[in-house]
């Protein structure tokens, strides 16, 4: 009898399949953040040669460094800390423009581009959410660019250092000048600080509403990213005379407050006094920047899940 009642156990055991493995939420945001590093090789290729162009523009400029300190020393204190800050600051900022060029056509392209190759019938049929590859491509210009830049641009400054350094050794100065007035940890602070602050919750509404219009748009998303904002500017004008909608649009371009307050020339002096955290998280408008951000990122779900290839 117990005979007879295994075997009918296993048999039944054998006739039911068994459940696929449930993987973790977090390995599959893993490995999605993967196959965008994978297929979008830009998003690092690109940072990495202007990284290089700099490094050998610094060794290029090497050889009148000590003529440049020299003449600077001249003119005071103040005007030696400029020369000699300047072209980190400059690295810095040359890499955080890429970042934002990188960061646009990105979002343009980010879910058009699955369309438009039918790659989004193979991942559609993957157990992964519209939520969960909306989030993980938005999460890309918000989050991994900006400390992608901020580490870019720490090793190339550290690279910038050592060259000069041995530059001014070598011609029989001093490079402890040059650690004196460049220090890395404050200028990677603020850098930090200004992209998180700028490049991911100030412009996270333009890459949202970007990420929106490459989910809908079949051609050109380009053209359909700017003509709606236009299209409003023009009619706010036309039929109020004013330009409200036009000056706040201008505004989270430039970063807001934290972009206006971050100059070349005020870091040089004191980077750190250009953090205000406080004022910044406390302000109206980056509360609802982030919920307008949440919004686009819904339509932009709900939009993927309801178009096929182009």
């Amino acid at each position: 009898m117990n005979l007879e009642s295994s075997t009918q156990h296993e048999t039944a055991s054998r006739a039911q399949p068994m459940p696929p493995a449930e993987i973790p939420a977090a390995r599959r945001l893993y490995w999605l953040l993967r196959r965008e590093l994978w297929e979008i090789r830009s998003i690092y290729v690109a940072p990495l040669g202007v990284a290089g162009l700099i490094v050998l523009a610094s060794l290029i400029g090497a050889f009148h460094l000590p003529e440049r300190m020299r003449d600077a020393a001249l003119h005071g204190l103040a005007k030696q800390h400029e020369t000699i800050v300047q072209p980190y600051l400059f690295a810095g900022l040359v890499l955080m423009g890429v970042t934002f060029v990188i960061s646009i056509f990105y979002s343009l392209d980010a879910l058009q581009s699955e369309r438009r190759d039918r790659s989004i019938l193979f991942w559609k049929s993957m157990p992964v959410s519209d939520l969960a590859t909306v989030l993980v491509k938005a999460s890309v210009p918000l989050v991994i660019l900006p400390l992608l830049t901020v580490v870019l641009a720490l090793v190339t400054q550290v690279i910038m250092l050592g060259v000069h350094s041995a530059t001014l050794a070598a011609s029989g100065g001093s490079a402890a000048i040059l650690w004196e007035h460049v220090s890395l940890p404050e200028m990677s602070l603020m850098l930090l600080y200004h992209m998180v602050a700028v490049h991911s919750l100030s412009y996270a509404p333009l890459y949202a509403w970007l990420l929106l219009v490459s989910a809908w748009a079949r051609r050109v998303p380009w053209l359909w990213a700017i003509l709606p904002p236009f299209a409003i500017g023009i009619v706010e004008r036309i039929a109020f005379g004013t330009s409200t909608f036009a000056n706040l649009v201008l505004k989270r371009m430039g970063g807001g407050a934290e972009g206006t307050e971050y100059t070349a020339a005020s870091a040089m002096m004191d980077p750190l006094m250009q953090m205000t955290p406080g004022r910044f998280l406390s302000s109206p408008g980056l509360w609802c920047g982030l919920a307008v951000t949440a919004v686009f990122l819904a339509i932009a779900v709900r939009l993927r899940r309801r178009h096929g290839p182009v």
